[in-house]
């Protein structure tokens, strides 16, 4: 069994801190979440931290979120930081984050602002429109079906009001890293319980998240609340700086 990294061990302490403290903290009456989870950039509660601190987040409501995502850091995340050292581990880990929540924002606003668009068409003012948006509340979409389709509506209240959370982004960004250096390495699954080599395994989860960020809620895709395209952003940011990693001296340099 792989041992873990010092820097995948205290990645994964700070995640395990913030998620018992939300669960303390929310049965106080305080949701921490509305601070540390990332909003979409014109919702009042955004903050300029949030890309960072999101990372951290987990949700309260799915143990296996959490657990999941720390499983993979370490299976993952431990053998790349001992071939690449410390410091070029965490740098990678914080810009394939960052760039996870970046997709995913870009996505959010055209789903905030095609819809907006539409609104205006119809007479809606847009400061009114905001002002309804930033009440935080599915209740207020009454006011608008006669305009927008259903889809429409949901696209454009999630967008606005439901905030990111989850190592997830980093982690593909990790993924993609491992299947790049690793492409042939077989590695076991759990359900089913049969080996498959990394680049296909992650090549699959990718490609799955693509073609669920954009048909989501039909068929196989009907599911939860996933950020599928901050998975995409990740695993972008991920392969762009393993491209950039192969075409300099950082290839072959450690950071301790």
């Amino acid at each position: 069994m792989m041992r873990i990294t010092d820097t995948v061990k205290h990645i994964i302490i700070v995640n395990v801190i913030l998620c018992l403290a939300t669960v303390v903290l929310a049965g106080r009456g305080i949701d921490i979440s509305r601070y540390l989870a990332l909003f979409f950039t014109d919702n009042p509660n955004f903050g300029f931290w949030q890309p960072v601190t999101s990372m951290f987040m987990h949700s309260i409501t799915s143990p296996t979120h959490i657990l999941f995502n720390m499983f993979a850091l370490w299976m993952f995340g431990s053998r790349l930081e001992m071939e690449w050292g410390t410091g070029k581990f965490l740098a990678f880990y914080f810009i394939t984050g960052i760039g996870a929540g970046l997709l995913h924002t870009i996505v959010n606003y055209y789903g905030v602002y095609s819809n907006v668009s539409i609104l205006v068409d119809a007479g809606y003012n847009k400061a009114d429109i905001f002002s309804v948006l930033n009440k935080g509340s599915f209740y207020y979409s009454t006011l608008w079906e006669n305009v927008l389709t259903p889809d429409q509506l949901l696209k454009l209240l999630k967008s606005y009001n439901t905030p990111a959370i989850g190592a997830s982004g980093a982690i593909y960004g990790v993924m993609v890293a491992y299947a790049m250096t690793y492409p042939n390495e077989k590695l076991m699954l759990l359900f089913p319980p049969i080996p498959i080599k990394a680049m296909y395994l992650v090549g699959g989860l990718v490609t799955y998240d693509f073609l669920a960020g954009f048909f989501g809620g039909t068929g196989i895709f009907r599911e939860g609340n996933i950020a599928h395209f901050a998975h995409l952003g990740g695993a972008l940011a991920g392969f762009l700086l393993m491209w950039y990693f192969n075409k300099t001296q950082f290839n072959k340099n450690r950071w301790n």
